[in-house]
């Protein structure tokens, strides 16, 4: 159950802005969210020598979710509680616990209205701590600025006894830029992160209020003079009108007349209680493309259109449970981004792969179970029995003997004579995620084969929920660069049904990976 937590006390952990002061959260519930209780947990702190009483510092209606440590006369304290997605962030005094003051209130859900993280800095001890105004009173904040435009970070400083908001400085478009620090107390000058699409981020001191910066660091662009891939955030709306959003990537050069791409759509898949806040845009057309081993965008230069991270939410309104119609709403957003792309004629709807990893593979396997909307697909390191991991998964709270049909119809192992299309599982053989151990894909595979689908298995040696190896990570990319090209790229418009049966490795006459 979410916000459950062990009776008794826990979390201890030392003040890091005094020097002998030790601090722990005891539950005043039992730790049962599901009990009436004025007061959640209580915060209690105890001095050296740690003979005496301890002092409570504050009680707190929701469940506490960290501290930050500032000085004597101030601490910020966030609570929050998982049922509403609510989210308080108060000021406490450590020396004089008294009342404490609320300066913020909101959904952690509602990125918009999100006021960011407090800043903090080494202290003499090398501890960190928050930075404050010159007069303590104020605590200095970022955060991402998201916004329908985009990701726009921003610094502000909060008052710590009214919770007013001053923004003292924004990102402004064109650049993606990030506040890093506060190089003086009256933040006349902060060093920033600046990157484009077009250069690699690099860091730079600017005086607030000037339009110019100095740059500091002189990082080389990692891809050397490598020509980059396009990004364009695609705006669109699923069949129930819930606004979407994705990042598009196209080969570097491609022009409109070249006519529609073979496409790789990437997703993960996320729970949300209001429509609102699944709308709500992430990431930014700014920022610099930075290549990583789980990322898909590296199959623009096999000649492939890229949808990447393409928005994907379950949502559950009211009393109603996000997963209730998580394979209705997946398929929904899965056809919207489709169509959006084949709208926009960059993507061949008759030549769109899926991938995902984790819960991503998770989604990647029920968009192949339930719906006809890609030629292949490419499962990483994901669960497809949910029996398997019956006390709960992802955000579903509810156990399986609660509410064992959403278990069932979440399965797409229950749906494994329904699966037609190719797909390649790769699994991590030392997988400790506890609801993604390696006999997952072991026995998904060995369903698919007994009904007859294209399936291959890869097992990768030693590699747990992420790979890093390099002889890992390159045989990966071999794997997806054979399977999207036979299945995808070049497949007929029959190759799944076609090939339905087969369990030999695409192109078994290619070269190896380089081991």
């Amino acid at each position: 159950v979410r916000d459950a937590v062990p009776p008794g006390p826990r979390d201890y952990a030392w003040r890091s802005d005094a020097p002998a002061s030790i601090f722990w959260v005891e539950a005043q519930d039992g730790g049962d969210p599901r009990k009436d209780s004025a007061v959640r947990d209580s915060l209690f702190l105890l001095d050296a020598p740690f003979d005496g009483a301890p002092r409570k510092l504050v009680e707190l209606p929701l469940r506490f979710r960290s501290i930050a440590w500032g000085t004597n006369q101030l601490a910020l304290v966030e609570e929050r509680r998982w049922k509403d997605r609510k989210r308080t962030i108060l000021a406490v005094s450590p020396s004089a616990p008294s009342t404490p003051a609320k300066l913020f209130e909101g959904s952690f859900e509602d990125r918009y209205k999100d006021p960011g993280t407090p800043l903090e800095e080494p202290n003499r001890a090398g501890k960190s701590v928050l930075v404050t105004t010159q007069d303590a009173h104020g605590i200095y904040f970022r955060g991402q600025g998201a916004s329908p435009e985009g990701d726009k970070p921003f610094l502000s400083v909060l008052d710590g006894s009214t919770g007013e908001s001053k923004r003292l400085w924004q990102c402004a478009p064109s650049n993606f830029e990030i506040p890093e620090a506060v190089l003086d107390p009256r933040a006349s000058e902060i060093l920033i992160r600046r990157e484009s699409p077009e250069k690699n981020p690099n860091y730079f001191v600017e005086k607030i209020g000037s339009p110019s910066a100095e740059q500091v660091t002189f990082f080389p662009n990692p891809y050397g003079h490598t020509p980059l891939p396009k990004k364009q955030v695609l705006h669109y709306r699923r069949a129930d009108g819930v606004e979407l959003f994705a990042n598009l990537y196209v080969p570097p050069g491609y022009k409109p007349s070249d006519g529609p791409l073979p496409t790789l759509m990437e997703a993960y898949p996320t729970e949300y209680k209001t429509r609102a806040a699944a709308a709500e845009v992430t990431g930014s057309p700014y920022q610099f493309v930075v290549l990583s081993w789980g990322s898909p965008v590296p199959f623009v230069t096999q000649g492939f259109a890229v949808l990447e991270s393409a928005a994907m939410p379950i949502i559950g309104e009211g009393n109603a449970e996000p997963n209730d119609s998580y394979v209705e709403q997946l398929v929904a957003g899965a056809k919207a981004a489709i169509d959006e792309g084949v709208r926009l004629g960059v993507v061949d709807r008759n030549r769109v792969g899926v991938m995902g990893h984790s819960y991503g593979a998770f989604m990647t396997a029920n968009l192949l179970a339930h719906s006809n909307l890609f030629k292949a697909g490419i499962a990483r390191s994901g669960a497809y029995n949910r029996t398997l991991t019956p006390y709960g998964f992802q955000n579903e709270e509810r156990t399986y003997w609660q509410a064992p049909e959403v278990y069932y119809k979440m399965s797409p192992f229950s749906f494994a004579d329904k699966l037609k299309a190719p797909i390649l599982l790769i699994h991590g053989e030392a997988d400790n995620n506890n609801g993604t151990f390696p006999i997952q894909s072991e026995r998904f595979y060995s369903a698919l084969k007994g009904q007859g689908a294209t399936v291959r298995f890869v097992l990768l040696p030693l590699e747990s929920h992420g790979y890093q190896g390099r002889e890992s990570v390159l045989h990966m990319f071999w794997e997806m660069s054979n399977w999207l090209n036979t299945y995808v790229k070049n497949a007929p418009a029959t190759a799944a049904s076609s090939s339905a049966g087969s369990t030999a490795p695409p192109n078994p006459d290619a070269p190896r990976p380089p081991l």
